[in-house]
Parts: structure tokens; sequence; C-alpha cells
């Protein structure tokens, strides 16, 4: 498994834009399938984004397409989310995740996930 850290959350207000990072050990992030999960408070963790190995095909949860944008630097083994226009609904635990398998937005993750970050929007 590969070892994930996140970073870049906070408290923005409705409107506002956050970058997310995330960064990963070891030298194999190319060979990994990376995603965004989140978890709002009382509610199940769902699928936000991804991205294949070269970053070359992404997919995105349909609720949020046109605002969220995910990218990734093999060099850096980093992996970003681009969020614009956020919303208080975009309140929640943002969780990075790693899969050697690519399956847009049917991936499994199922080879690392990171402690995840708070974003918190204010309205």
């Amino acid at each position: 498994q590969v070892q994930l850290v996140e970073s870049g959350g906070g408290l923005v207000q409705a409107g506002g834009s956050l970058r997310l990072s995330c960064s990963a050990s070891g030298r194999a992030f190319r060979y990994y399938a990376m995603g965004w999960l989140r978890q709002a408070p009382g509610k199940e963790r769902e699928f936000v984004a991804a991205i294949d190995f070269s970053g070359g095909s992404t997919s995105y949860a349909d609720s949020l397409k046109g605002r969220f944008t995910i990218s990734r630097d093999n060099a850096k083994n980093t992996v970003y989310l681009q969020m614009n226009t956020l919303k208080p609904e975009d309140t929640a635990i943002y969780y990075c995740a790693a899969d050697r398998r690519w399956a847009g937005g049917s991936t499994r993750w199922g080879d690392g996930r990171g402690q995840g970050t708070q974003v918190t929007v204010s309205s």
C-alpha cells in the first residue's frame, strides 16, 4: 500500500475556493490511480473525483462536475483537488485514496487512504 497525507483544508466562505493536496510515499506513485472521497457529518462516505495513472482520464461525481478539478504530478508524488464555487454542502472531511486498478468512479480504493483534511464552507 501507499502512504497518503492530505493537506490544504480549512474554513472558507461560500463561493470561495480551496486546493487540496495529497502527498504519497514511495516510488510507485505513477502505478496508482488516485481519487478523492468525502464524508459529511451524519452521511456516508462518497466519491468525489478520480484520476488514472498518467492523468489522461478523470472521473467526477455528477453533482460536482464543473466546480471541482482533479490533477496529479507524478514527479512530485502528489494529487490535487481544486475546488471552486464552494457551497456549505461541500463541508466534509476529504480523503485521498489509491488503487492499482483504474475503474473511474467505480474504483475500489483498496490500496491506501489518508487520514483526511477538514473542509468547512460557511454560508
